[in-house]
């Protein structure tokens, strides 16, 4: 029996849940690190096919908190923190009443229209030929999308995507977004994490799964993080909105 069966053995998982747990944690972690936000757009649909999802599902909170905060010191000197209180606060005010407005709204339904949404918008967005940008509403109108992203979060774990789409009408540059969007989603994954904890949804299954997701999304984390680095201010648009696209047709797809 090689180490791997044997560490397998150990931890109660068979070699494929580890590997497929392993690549979610890679992808997640690379995505997270490069756009500050993602994993469970990337990491997800690979884990459901590993683990439950319920345990799949607190496993991306673990896994984008410990991504957030490893790439947290590469763009510390660039964070408007004033910026962020006005998104985040309203956003965790949201957060529970998305999940409150869960049981009462078709699932199938909103994926689609939210979906639509973002396949429509991202894109518009990237072929555009010439940028656009608005500057009304001040810090009312953060504080509305703030908001928006926690019921949304709240409802179906898309807290970035209001983020996304009013940084770039806003036409900010990649440290001003990458500041306000991987904060902000920081504090609505912080809640969401001592909520799952809270609940008991932390169990043993989700401890183990952690301790073979980490390693890979911190390296892979830190690897993003280079990438990001090396970004120009378009191409960094152009990644996040690619995303964003990536995201409405799997919300379509699983609305099916």
């Amino acid at each position: 029996m090689d180490h791997g069966m044997q560490f397998g053995t150990l931890l109660g998982l068979g070699t494929l849940q580890i590997i497929l747990i392993l690549a979610g944690a890679i992808t997640g972690g690379l995505v997270n690190g490069l756009t500050g936000f993602g994993t469970a757009l990337t990491a997800l649909g690979i884990w459901l096919f590993a683990l439950p999802p319920t345990v799949a599902a607190t496993l991306v909170i673990i896994s984008s908190v410990a991504s957030q905060l490893q790439t947290l010191p590469m763009i510390w000197r660039t964070i408007l923190w004033k910026r962020v209180v006005v998104f985040a606060a309203p956003g965790l005010l949201g957060v529970p009443i998305g999940t409150l407005l869960l049981p009462h709204i078709d699932p199938r339904v909103f994926k689609i229209v939210v979906g639509l949404l973002l396949v429509s918008y991202s894109g518009y967005a990237l072929l555009r030929r010439a940028e656009f940008k608005i500057a009304w509403g001040g810090h009312i109108a953060d504080g509305v999308v703030g908001f928006c992203g926690g019921v949304l979060g709240g409802l179906a774990g898309v807290s970035g995507a209001p983020l996304v789409i009013w940084t770039d009408l806003r036409a900010w540059s990649k440290h001003e977004r990458r500041g306000v969007m991987q904060m902000f989603n920081t504090a609505i994954l912080a809640l969401a994490l001592v909520s799952h904890a809270a609940s008991g949804l932390v169990t043993r299954e989700v401890i183990v799964a952690a301790v073979v997701a980490l390693p890979g999304t911190i390296v892979a984390a830190h690897a993003g993080a280079f990438i990001y680095r090396r970004l120009a201010d378009h191409s960094y648009q152009r990644a996040i909105l690619g995303l964003l696209l990536a995201s409405g047709f799997i919300l379509i797809w699983s609305a099916r």
